[in-house]
């Protein structure tokens, strides 16, 4: 099937949400300021926020998670699954070729290359149970690796596209966050100020993601051109790779998803693929496929046990309490907040598919590739620093994580050229997230305007310029880390939109599913602005 080009944006039609729009913005200056002129007084603050989530919300956010996951996994293979993000009779937009190289970039962002080497070395020196640097403590490390990367973020992401799409194109709601909540307040309440709630605050919860991103993404490139030219590390050479990295974003943000979002996403499975398969092959290929297969063995194993493991009897609580909080659900507020707009942007480009299409995609097609490519990173980290002494490698990945992966490809042949071509995927990888993050910015600011249609390029230029702008203000205020936090802390109430979102889904898909049931047994009966065939 050919590829549908979005419809061209017709400025009459689209207009601004000022609430949301000027809402969102002082928001997030409002907290940017307050960081930059307070940074001392701020991180206390929000060390302590954070430390108080983690004890007393650790429980919740458990079973949050687990019931993501549990929810689409129910859609998928219940009869559900059959229900479309359009009429009945609608087809995708998108060809399932590129649909699938879109959602494999969507969610996969720097932060992979970041932590693949970083994250497992840090497990193995800092275990939540065990002895530090033991063989437990290694496999243990890629189990908890694969665990933080694993089915449960892309659960997260599939419910929020599921729930975006399906009330946008089955509905005939706007392509919004606040759409999927209509069955439970209303048509009123979604269009007044209950919805600019929703919006404004996914606004501001993508904005944080898309600001540590670029902060993440500009670290791990300067840190390799730092390698690889020797230059310097210094605030202006930052501002440099920021600046570079943010116009490219912004270029690729206002092409469109058909233009720049596609072709980048091609490109990138082409850089990430290579890189993944050089350094298989490149090194002790059998290890890496049988540590690969172990791995993957012990993450199915574990992964009920995993999902509501709070290390209450490991006799040392203290330690793991402190542990969870780092890492485990760090992540799981990480992925909540990374899910407004990567949600949006699947449901973007998955118009026509089924239920059980979206579900399955979003699990598996990105996420086979992520724990491949954990598992070769990682286990290639780990032998060179527990059998072969790469005590760079390790100081590094304690010290300074953006610098792990190069530290590991100098132990490779042509070595300069593939950290070349690592600073290029680091490249890519940004750019993906970031001009699909701009794009949805904007979409969500704006009101009217066809479902298929993106938001002016004025105001994804203008998303594209504050998130630089937030970015390099933290990073030279030194107080990037608390941005981080904040991220984490604006994941809690957010999870409980996704809540909202399970029961509005059920008690809509029951609906819609009682009135084909009534249709094939040859009456009619009236849904809730189910789409009638055209």
């Amino acid at each position: 099937m050919s590829t549908a080009s979005p419809k061209t944006t017709t400025h009459g039609k689209v207009r601004l949400n000022p609430v949301v729009f000027f809402g969102s913005t002082a928001l997030i200056l409002t907290l940017t300021l307050a960081l930059i002129l307070l940074p001392e007084e701020a991180g206390l603050w929000l060390g302590a926020a954070q430390n108080w989530l983690s004890r007393s919300f650790g429980w919740y956010y458990m079973l949050a998670i687990g019931t993501y996951l549990f929810f689409v996994l129910y859609m998928a293979f219940s009869r559900y699954g059959n229900l479309r993000l359009g009429a009945d009779h609608e087809r995708p937009d998108f060809s399932y070729s590129a649909w699938a190289g879109m959602l494999f970039s969507s969610g996969i962002g720097i932060s992979l290359l970041y932590f693949a080497a970083s994250e497992p070395i840090d497990h193995l020196y800092n275990p939540p149970e065990g002895e530090a640097g033991s063989l437990f403590a290694a496999r243990q490390a890629l189990q908890l690796t694969f665990l933080h990367w694993g089915v449960h973020g892309w659960a997260i992401y599939a419910l929020v596209g599921l729930a975006v799409g399906y009330f946008a194109y089955r509905h005939h709601q706007p392509l919004a966050l606040r759409s999927a909540l209509y069955p439970l307040f209303g048509e009123r309440l979604m269009r007044g100020s209950v919805g600019n709630a929703v919006d404004c605050f996914g606004i501001f919860v993508t904005l944080l993601g898309l600001v540590t991103n670029l902060g993440i993404g500009a670290l791990q490139v300067a840190s390799g051109l730092e390698y690889l030219f020797g230059m310097p590390h210094s605030d202006s050479a930052l501002l440099v790779v920021i600046l570079v990295m943010s116009a490219v974003a912004t270029l690729a943000a206002v092409s469109g998803v058909e233009k720049g979002i596609r072709r980048l996403s091609n490109l990138n499975i082409l850089l990430f693929s290579s890189l993944l398969i050089f350094v298989l092959f490149a090194g002790q290929t059998l290890h890496l496929l049988n540590g690969f297969v172990q791995n993957l063995g012990d993450y199915l194993n574990g992964l009920i046990l995993k999902t509501f493991d709070l290390y209450v009897y490991t006799g040392q609580s203290g330690k793991s309490e402190s542990w969870m909080g780092l890492w485990t659900l760090f992540y799981w507020a990480w992925w909540i907040s990374w899910a407004p707009f990567v949600g949006m942007f699947i449901a973007r480009i998955s118009r026509g598919r089924t239920v059980r299409e979206l579900i399955t995609g979003v699990l598996l097609i990105p996420l086979g590739f992520t724990l491949a490519w954990l598992s070769v990173f990682g286990n290639s980290a780990l032998d060179l620093v527990m059998n072969q002494g790469a005590v760079e490698l390790s100081k590094a990945a304690l010290e300074q994580p953006a610098m792990s992966i190069y530290r590991l490809l100098e132990h490779y042949p042509g070595a300069k050229i593939v950290i070349g071509l690592s600073i290029c995927v680091g490249f890519v990888l940004f750019l993906t997230p970031a001009d699909s993050g701009s794009v949805m910015l904007a979409n969500l600011s704006r009101r009217d305007g066809e479902l298929d249609e993106d938001a002016p390029h004025w105001l994804r230029i203008f998303w594209s310029v504050l998130v630089t702008l937030v970015t390099i203000g933290l990073l030279f205020a030194g107080n990037f880390t608390a941005m981080q936090t904040v991220v984490v802390l604006a994941g809690l109430p957010f999870s409980v939109v996704l809540l909202l979102y399970i029961v509005a889904l059920l008690k809509a898909m029951r609906q819609d599913m009682a009135v084909l049931d009534e249709r094939q047994a040859g009456r009619s009966v009236p849904g809730i602005g189910m789409v009638e065939p055209r």
